[in-house]
């Protein structure tokens, strides 16, 4: 790696220094330097610095895209090339929530573990936003829109939301011709209130009045069998009652098409061999 580049791209990732020196186990004061001592050798100033933030300059942004681009070529460089040969050992601790991580993702998981007999997977599935680095995990599964941009993340899918309501309460309630009317209906959530659609290309939210919560998507679906109200999960998640005419969509040409699922973990640096093979496995399979 070339001078001071693991440093500037490790603050680039994470726009705080104290950040980028946890990341890469090392002080403050040392990216700090680095980063210092690399604007001087280029002679361009690469990073605002106030007492609280962070920020690229248009020049530090360009030169981070670039660097970055060319780490990753890197690391899969160096990845492809021991791969064949070595044999993967040792323990991935994964984090993950929901019902397209107990059905797709940790079924996934058990199949590559078959394939590297010396392997220990562990998963652990809690909806909290636990902490990859304090609580020791390798990497994580994620959905929508991703806040900490001190993670790396990879996209493993996206799947289309659908709203749906038993038959039976459609009889009694009447059937939503557009979100807006949801505020007259009894709704199904899991975790919040609002949700989000789109109109014309344009995406819009509505705040929709809850009359049963649950973390547990198996939770969610019952309910709205039972009829207790108006449920907006992802297609995979509905697909059986639905095809068993246990639920009917609704509000069809509004609801997202497309919410990415990712795969996000702190840092390339040192990423073991084992983990970045589980996750490659994890996109391929997901794919086919």
């Amino acid at each position: 790696m070339f001078f001071a580049i693991e440093e500037f791209i490790a603050l680039g990732q994470t726009q705080s220094f104290s950040k980028a020196a946890k990341r890469l186990g090392v002080s403050a004061s040392h990216i700090s330097r680095r980063v210092n001592a690399l604007e001087e050798k280029l002679g361009v100033r690469l990073v605002h610095r106030t007492t609280r933030v962070v920020r690229l300059t248009d020049a530090g942004h360009d030169y981070f895209q670039k660097c970055a681009d060319i780490s990753d070529e890197m690391e899969e460089a160096n990845a492809s090339l021991i791969s064949d040969a070595a044999e993967l050992e040792g323990r991935i601790k994964v984090s993950a929530a929901g019902d397209y991580a107990e059905r797709f993702v940790s079924p996934a998981l058990a199949r590559f573990g078959l394939l590297h007999p010396k392997l220990r997977i562990e998963m652990d599935f809690n909806p909290r936003n636990i902490n990859l680095i304090d609580d020791g995990f390798d990497f994580a599964v994620r959905y929508g829109h991703l806040s900490d941009s001190s993670l790396v993340a990879r996209k493993l899918t996206e799947r289309k939301l659908v709203a749906a309501a038993s038959p039976a309460y459609l009889k009694q309630h009447g059937e939503p011709t557009h979100p807006s009317e949801l505020s007259k209906h009894r709704c199904i959530i899991s975790m919040n209130d609002t949700w989000r659609f789109e109109e014309g290309g344009k995406e819009f939210s509505v705040r929709v009045p809850a009359v049963w919560q649950s973390n547990s998507a198996t939770s969610l679906v019952t309910s709205a069998v039972t009829g207790a109200g108006i449920c907006y999960l992802p297609e995979t998640t509905l697909q059986q009652a639905i095809e068993n005419q246990s639920l009917q969509p609704i509000l069809k040409p509004f609801c997202f098409s497309a919410i990415p699922t990712w795969l996000v973990y702190p840092s390339k640096r040192f990423l073991p061999l084992r983990v970045r093979a589980a996750m490659d496995y994890l996109i391929t399979s997901t794919a086919s």
